[in-house]
């Protein structure tokens, strides 16, 4: 009996898929475009993203240089963005803001371009371009409309995007630290620290960096390692100052130790 019943329920879900599939397909057939684009706000706000977009791709020329254009464009962007294709929306959002600049929602549709671009913004250990983009879109949109509401969410997207760019340098360094190559360690915590001189990686970076200055000495030849051991020194003095209770300070006191054992041989 429930094997019969589920066949039943597969059939009638299948039928009701067929029915609609013929009905869509009939109204994209149809050269009514008003009849297409009452079909598409319908469709929308069934939240049948897919087929709105397909109807709204068939009446945009219809509707281009009317009233209707900008609701259209409106929704083309937020149908996009609600199936999650932030590529796509970010695009679309960004071309409604430039098509009306002075329409009331063209603030929205920037700042939802940028917003976009943040959805995109991928794991720290990935490439950080769409995040560099993200940045740089939203420090666009504070300059456009600095009063707006807005602004303090753009402020507090822009720092969590830079938190990921900095842990992305901060890996990169640590990894070159592992890798033997220090010079290039050294550079990549000093650039981390230049770059960012409040990032809350900065006790680690520091700590790095020092001991990157340490190895680097250590493996340097005779002429260069008086210097490289002093710029570890330096820097372990501003660390103790800043950081007195921190979890490194046993093991940047041993290398401060060795190096300056070093220097005063």
């Amino acid at each position: 009996m429930f094997v019969k019943r589920g066949i039943y329920l597969i059939i009638s879900i299948l039928a009701l898929i067929t029915v609609s599939c013929s009905k869509f397909n009939k109204i994209q057939k149809s050269q009514d475009f008003k009849y297409k684009y009452e079909k598409a706000l319908e469709y929308y706000e069934k939240e049948d993203y897919f087929r709105a977009l397909s109807l709204f791709d068939q009446v945009i020329p219809f509707y281009r240089g009317t009233d209707e254009a900008e609701d259209i464009a409106y929704k083309y962007a937020y149908a996009y963005y609600n199936q999650k294709e932030y590529i796509m929306a970010s695009y679309y959002f960004d071309r409604f803001a430039k098509t009306y600049p002075r329409s009331e929602k063209a603030e929205e549709c920037m700042f939802m371009a940028a917003f976009c671009k943040y959805k995109q913004s991928p794991n720290y250990k990935l490439d950080q371009t769409t995040t560099r983009e993200a940045i740089s879109q939203m420090q666009l949109f504070i300059n456009a409309y600095p009063t707006s509401e807005r602004v303090q969410q753009c402020n507090e997207l822009i720092d969590e995007l830079r938190l990921k760019l900095q842990r992305k340098d901060l890996e990169i360094a640590k990894l070159y630290l592992k890798m033997d190559r220090y010079e290039a360690a050294v550079t990549s915590f000093k650039n981390l620290l230049n770059d960012y001189p409040d990032t809350e990686f900065r006790e680690d970076a520091m700590f790095y960096t020092i001991k990157s200055y340490y190895y680097y000495a250590s493996k340097s030849v005779k002429s260069k390692r008086k210097e490289r051991y002093q710029e570890a020194a330096d820097i372990y003095q501003k660390f103790v100052t800043q950081y007195p209770e921190s979890k490194y300070n046993k093991e940047v006191a041993y290398m401060y130790e060795k190096a300056m054992k070093e220097i005063n041989n």
